[in-house]
């Protein structure tokens, strides 16, 4: 695993919170809820093409 992999997800939550708590002082709790919404569907996508590549990774060494 790289550790750019670690960094745009840390990164990712680093600018979803700001933006979340900017947001939310401001006074708009619903879109404060849509963008942490947002950022979860995106680390989670980029998770699951990580864990595609792994389990194609697995067939290939295994002729599966």
């Amino acid at each position: 695993m790289d550790i750019d992999l670690l960094l745009k997800i840390a990164g990712i939550g680093i600018l979803i919170a700001v933006l979340n708590q900017v947001l939310s002082k401001a006074g708009r709790e619903d879109q404060a809820m849509m963008i942490t919404l947002a950022g979860v569907v995106i680390v989670l996508t980029v998770i699951v093409k990580e864990i595609s590549n792994l389990f194609e990774t697995v067939r290939t060494v295994f002729n599966l």
